[in-house]
């Protein structure tokens, strides 16, 4: 069949889908894309997946795409983020979806560093030569997933850039690649809506959607196909349906779905963190239970357990109750989650002073020890295993600095050395550092030992020579004497 292009592949292939659920690293897995799809989504991307892994490593192909294969997760489109390969993984993943899509939206430190998502929204040409060599190589449309300039101007050159390079959908997340955890802010759905004006192609809008009336008045202001969510999903799956269920129905469901359909556990327990975000701030001990929980079934325990108790807690509630902590419904209900500014936070916290205000989300965490709160999840772990520790960088001890390459030196290196500095320096001299665990004299002198031994056993003559010869040096040394 001819490929189909724009509007055409939007009406036929996507079904003219206006729901539309976001590719989340480690969360759009293929259970949560069913339940996503049970409550009202129309179209779901896989989760963002680094092509050039997909393209060496089959077990990572099998997990994430092939060996999902199910007829209810349609359409679909496979995401991708590494432009060196994305050719080559696109050939692979064709054949197990409805579109691939370069994405180029993700903000972190970690795209950065690998040099692709929205660090390559600066090199046009490298973006133009991708997508004309995949819409030719390719049997499925390309789309484009972007985040915007701060200029209007320039994001609408961008679009019409990628449009004119063979793009037949474009997801614009009106926010910069520079707003993003406390510093997102709201994101521009003006720019999203000069976009949309400015190219033929269907376009998705994505940012700010936390329930279905802001899904519609981004359609009725901007003019896009679609909305994209990914926040507003994770805490209320049902945001399409335009439903706020009970946060166990929803919890329920989607564990039974990752019983028919499993995935890894830290995915399920991500997904419930997100669902019972408010109520875990209740019941702080079932969080840390929940984070502690090593299998499936301890998990469902969990979630039976937060059940319980917030069914005890609405069977005591007195009448006309109101929901605390400023939540429009009590926390038992999925509802959004609004992330605080870093003005919000310092205001928490107790800080004041232009200063405070502006600084980002690492200082606050190291700051505020003490409140568990505003540390990141990696660092709440450690603070379960170890209740003491702490993330105060006045505190942390001061290392001397490696002679040759400025990191940490070891403590009894021999050549003041970092362990990676002084490996090398040591092999070199063949020379030991006990310091690191470095034996490299010691090992060849052995070497030299063992050959010698070797030889000896192989060819006896030279043992009996060898005796013959300390015997006739100890008759003369006796003569001289």
């Amino acid at each position: 069949m001819p490929k189909l292009r724009g509007a055409a592949f939007w009406r036929e292939t996507l079904r003219s889908a206006h729901y539309v659920v976001a590719p989340m690293v480690d969360q759009s897995e293929l259970a949560w894309r069913l339940l996503s799809r049970r409550h009202g989504a129309q179209l779901c991307y896989t989760p963002m997946l680094h092509a050039q892994v997909f393209l060496r490593d089959a077990n990572y192909r099998r997990e994430n795409l092939y060996g999902e294969a199910c007829p209810e997760d349609r359409p679909l489109i496979f995401c991708a983020n590494d432009p060196e390969v994305f050719v080559q993984a696109a050939l692979l993943a064709q054949d197990y979806c409805d579109a691939i899509d370069l994405n180029l939206g993700c903000p972190q430190m970690i795209a950065k560093r690998g040099h692709y998502g929205a660090f390559l929204q600066e090199e046009w040409d490298l973006l133009q030569r991708m997508i004309l060599l995949a819409n030719e190589k390719l049997s499925v449309p390309i789309t484009c997933k972007i985040r915007v300039f701060p200029d209007i101007d320039k994001t609408v050159k961008y679009a019409q850039m990628l449009e004119k390079a063979g793009c037949q959908l474009l997801t614009v997340h009106g926010r910069t690649k520079e707003q993003k955890g406390p510093l997102a802010g709201v994101a521009s759905w003006e720019h999203i809506q000069a976009v949309r004006k400015a190219v033929s192609i269907p376009v998705f809008a994505n940012g700010n959607i936390q329930c279905l009336s802001d899904v519609e008045e981004c359609i009725r202001k901007t003019g896009v196909h679609g909305v994209m969510s990914a926040e507003g999903n994770l805490h209320n799956p049902a945001l399409f349906e335009g439903r706020n269920p009970l946060v166990w129905e929803m919890a329920e469901e989607y564990l039974e779905i990752v019983q028919k359909y499993p995935c890894p556990l830290s995915y399920v327990r991500a997904h419930l963190f997100k669902l019972w975000h408010h109520t875990l701030q209740v019941y702080q001990q079932l969080r840390e239970e929940l984070a502690k929980v090593k299998t499936l079934e301890g998990i469902v325990d969990v979630n039976r357990e937060l059940k319980l108790r917030c069914q005890e807690e609405i069977a005591n509630q007195k009448e006309g109750e109101k929901p605390k902590e400023g939540l429009p419904f009590f926390h038992w209900i999925c509802q959004p989650y609004i992330r605080p500014g870093p003005k919000e936070r310092c205001k928490e916290n107790g800080a004041s002073g232009t200063e405070k205000s502006v600084r980002g989300k690492r200082a606050l965490e190291e700051e505020e020890d003490g409140n568990s709160e505003l540390l990141s999840k990696n660092k709440q772990k450690k603070k379960l295993r170890n209740p003491n520790k702490s993330f105060d960088p006045s505190l942390k001890p001061k290392y001397a600095k490696c002679d040759q390459c400025g990191n940490p030196k070891g403590n009894k290196c021999v050549f003041n050395m970092c362990r990676g500095c002084c490996k090398k320096r040591a092999f070199k001299e063949t020379a030991d550092c006990p310091g690191h665990g470095l034996l490299f004299k010691t090992k060849y002198e052995k070497s030299l030992s063992w050959q010698s031994s070797q030889r000896v056993i192989q060819n006896p003559e030279i043992s009996r020579r060898g005796d013959a010869e300390v015997g006739e040096a100890a008759v003369l040394k006796e003569a001289g004497d």
